[in-house]
């Protein structure tokens, strides 16, 4: 339903959001957004479903020409939705007429149809809806709509000349999956806070083995999350999800402000969006998935039971690398615009900045390039060295491919690790800028903060240090003193870990952890769990494989016919 209504308000003309917004607002239309296809998901462009203009009847014709063209996956449709945006390819006659009509395709169009009748709910004539399993699809077959169905506040037909007027830009159509892929961002410091949380609750409660150096029997065992190689796994992911945390704000901020400008006809700030949207999308839908599992893990025997919390939500989870774009496929965007934004700033040396991206490929070209940072000690360096990374590779992708003409396939590798480089930039940025703003926080929490901010980005230093001394960013020193620049770092974290986390106000009923209560009684819940709410522990089934009975002393005895 948000995708649908977010088309509608973006991509519909003033007319039809006066119609369609006050139906929808009162729930009198439900909505689903049918752009995924069974045979195409990530290539918008080859759609296969036809919007055909017929000039006559002044309507358009909806027409799956192949199974494959069928629409799929597509949520609510299956049973709730009443109408749905529908994204296919818009054709207009060029020439010829009836059977001998020739068609130019104009691209992918958003089109607002009905697919069931409002008192029946039954699907319209021509219509097929099923359910499909774990979501929703349906297959539309040669449906007439009419001339207003076609969203028209930047594309336009016009119903009597058949001529089509182009949007400014052709970006703009893409608008719903920005705004998802927005949210997607901000929705994923959500997912790794309630993993961290749980993992940090539960770490600083478990106590294993005493430590091997400490005098005396009377000793305490060691709080699992004081060891270093927990620390390493879990710490940083804290430091990540304060990470994108600023970037979700960010990305709303970003959202927002040029949802705004277009509005006002500017679009300039269009394709810088739809790059930073589709990089964060895939870096941080990573990050959480990979942040689920490691946190997980790091808890043992009890991370894989059912009063972790985390069985449901990584099973919940692992679907986003995949929804509104792969990760692999969508970096090629990122790469597209970083290569675009590179021929520009090459070309045009002495022109002005549109944005921070240009900004800082500018400032890669006038600068030393030989000049490393001192990470370690400055917190201005550690921002300056991601930004030296990602022009670094920026202009290796743009040399390969607009100065050798490599082809592109064999470049798919490089542009998914220019796009991870520059939204791990992105991250970075955000994180200190924010810091850097911020003036109402305590001296001591800023502290706190700043110590996770370089943890965050030590530790990316760290995992990707080959293209930070390859770009000149680091030196050998620097890198060979990471490792203890971190373990520094993590003792510091470590006794504030648990009011970090706290400091989210996740509730329980949200958690639903034995492990990540807010109270700490873990074992107390993991055993009412078991022995109380267990109904499997309120029947006797019989072991013996001779007798038909299922349920000790219960009869039944022949009246199942199978034991699965």
């Amino acid at each position: 339903m948000s995708m649908f209504i977010t088309t509608v308000r973006e991509q519909a003309n003033d007319a039809q959001r006066a119609y369609w917004m006050p139906k929808i607002e009162s729930w009198e239309v439900i909505g689903a957004y049918a752009q995924t296809e069974l045979g195409h998901g990530s290539n918008v462009r080859g759609l296969e479903l036809e919007a055909k203009w017929d000039p006559t009847q002044k309507n358009f014709i909806l027409h799956s020409p192949t199974l494959t063209s069928s629409k799929w996956w597509n949520g609510t449709l299956g049973r709730t939705a009443n109408h749905a945006i529908v994204v296919a390819q818009l054709l207009i006659p060029k020439s010829g007429a009836g059977q001998n009509t020739v068609y130019e395709n104009h691209g992918p169009h958003p089109f607002i149809v009905q697919v069931r009748d409002m008192k029946t709910h039954q699907p319209l004539e021509g219509i097929v809806v099923g359910d499909i399993g774990p979501k929703y699809g349906y297959a539309p077959m040669d449906n007439a709509i009419p001339h207003s169905a076609m969203l028209s506040r930047y594309a336009q037909l016009d119903p009597d000349s058949g001529i089509y007027y182009k949007p400014k830009n052709p970006n703009v159509v893409y608008g719903s999956l920005t705004y998802v892929r927005a949210n997607i961002v901000m929705h994923a410091r959500l997912v790794l806070a309630r993993a961290v949380t749980v993992a940090v609750r539960y770490l600083s409660i478990r106590r294993q083995f005493k430590d091997r150096d400490a005098a005396g029997d009377s000793v305490l065992e060691t709080a699992v999350l004081d060891y270093p190689t927990v620390q390493i796994r879990v710490l940083p992911l804290l430091a990540t999800a304060f990470a994108l945390h600023y970037s979700g704000q960010a990305m709303g901020d970003l959202y927002q402000r040029t949802r705004k400008e277009i509005e006002g006809g500017d679009f300039a700030a269009l394709a810088d969006l739809h790059s930073t949207s589709s990089g964060l999308k895939s870096l941080c839908t990573d990050l959480a998935a990979n942040g689920i599992e490691t946190c997980r893990r790091a808890m043992g025997g009890h991370g894989f039971g059912g009063g972790s919390g985390l069985v449901q939500l990584n099973s919940d989870y692992l679907s986003k690398p995949t929804v509104e774009g792969d990760n692999w496929m969508i970096t090629q965007q990122v790469a597209r615009y970083l290569i675009k934004r590179a021929k520009e700033v090459s070309t045009n040396k002495t022109s002005s900045s549109t944005n921070s991206t240009e900004d800082n490929l500018r400032r890669y070209l006038k600068g030393d390039q030989r000049l490393a940072f001192d990470v370690l000690n400055d917190d201005t360096a550690i921002l300056h060295a991601f930004q030296r990374r990602a022009a670094y590779l920026t202009f290796k992708v743009y040399e390969a491919r607009e100065v050798r003409k490599e082809s592109y396939n064999s470049l798919l590798i490089d542009f998914h690790k220019l796009s991870r480089a520059h939204s791990q930039m992105i991250l970075v940025t955000n994180f200190h800028n924010a810091l850097q703003s911020n003036h109402n926080m305590s001296h001591f929490l800023k502290e706190t903060l700043k110590d996770l901010y370089r943890l965050f980005s030590l530790s990316t230093i760290e995992n990707e240090s080959r293209e930070f001394y390859n770009a000149g960013a680091v030196s050998n020193e620097q890198l060979d003193g990471l490792s203890q620049k971190i373990l520094e770092l993590m003792k510091r974290i470590r006794p504030h870990a648990v009011p970090l986390v706290d400091a989210w106000a996740l509730p329980d009923y949200l958690l639903d952890s034995a492990l990540g209560r807010y109270d700490g009684r873990v074992y107390e819940d993991l055993f009412n769990r078991a022995h109380r709410l267990n109904p499997l522990n309120r029947v006797t089934f019989n072991p013996d494989y001779r007798t038909d009975e299922i349920v000790m002393g219960s009869g039944d005895g022949g009246q199942i016919l199978s034991k699965l």
